[in-house]
């Protein structure tokens, strides 16, 4: 990337971060991606070619350091602690956003694989029985086909499988992705939305109850809730919070 010939803090952290891609190849590093893949799977649209040259600019720019991981098992991406001081920027840039520009989620902007990739990183170990897991997704199609999925749960590790995992489902959750990402994003709650029918899970009553305390859901969720919660303003649906 070129940079803006400019003498000025703003211009040099733009030609670092603000190309096309990089905030969001920066927001997954930031959520724990580490290897190629997982970076990848993070950002549906991107081709993997231009991927691998944003991760070179990050590398080149001291932001992101590959690391070797010995026994042939190839390399992953870390932060550098430049890179590592992002996390704020990228955190005030998403509630910005979700102050001033957020909005309903619509199904062209929810991929079913996506939204259940960014559910395994955002789990609660602590809240998750031992032993295998298996939570199988539903999504019913509504500009698309019905789509599963699966969420492997297994000794401290997560394992996303658009295939059948080859053990048997322990919960099952029924749902829309556009539904199951208001939930995720704080636009409503777990509770709210299986009251009302938009999520159905069925299972072992242990693990269905305990089910929402498995998920950490969207790092910005409590900026859209402190914003909905806010009097005298309008919600994200356009809706008046309060008269």
């Amino acid at each position: 990337m070129r940079d803006y010939a400019q003498y000025c803090p703003v211009a040099i952290a733009s030609s670092v971060i603000a190309e096309r891609w990089t905030p969001l190849i920066i927001r997954e590093l930031v959520l724990g991606g580490r290897r190629f893949n997982e970076i990848d799977r993070g950002l549906p649209g991107i081709s993997r070619t231009l991927l691998k040259q944003r991760l070179d600019h990050l590398e080149r720019k001291g932001v992101v350091e590959r690391v070797e991981l010995g026994h042939g098992r190839g390399h992953e991406y870390q932060l550098t602690p430049a890179g590592r001081d992002l996390e704020g920027v990228i955190m005030a840039v998403g509630e910005w956003a979700v102050r001033w520009m957020f909005t309903e989620p619509v199904p062209r902007e929810v991929d079913p694989v996506t939204l259940t990739w960014w559910m395994s990183r955002r789990l609660v170990w602590d809240e998750i029985p031992s032993g295998r897991i298996v939570v199988q997704f539903d999504y019913r199609g509504v500009d698309t086909a019905p789509t599963r999925i699966w969420i492997v749960l297994d000794r401290g590790e997560s394992s996303v499988c658009t295939d059948p995992p080859g053990f048997d489902s322990d919960v099952v959750v029924n749902t829309d992705a556009v539904a199951l990402m208001r939930v995720f994003s704080g636009i409503t709650s777990y509770v709210a939305a299986t009251t009302e029918g938009t999520i159905s899970v069925s299972g072992p009553p242990r693990l269905t109850r305990a089910l929402p305390r498995w998920f950490a859901w969207s790092p910005f969720a409590p900026a859209v809730r402190r914003l909905l919660a806010e009097p005298d303003t309008e919600d994200i649906t356009g809706t008046p919070t309060s008269d």
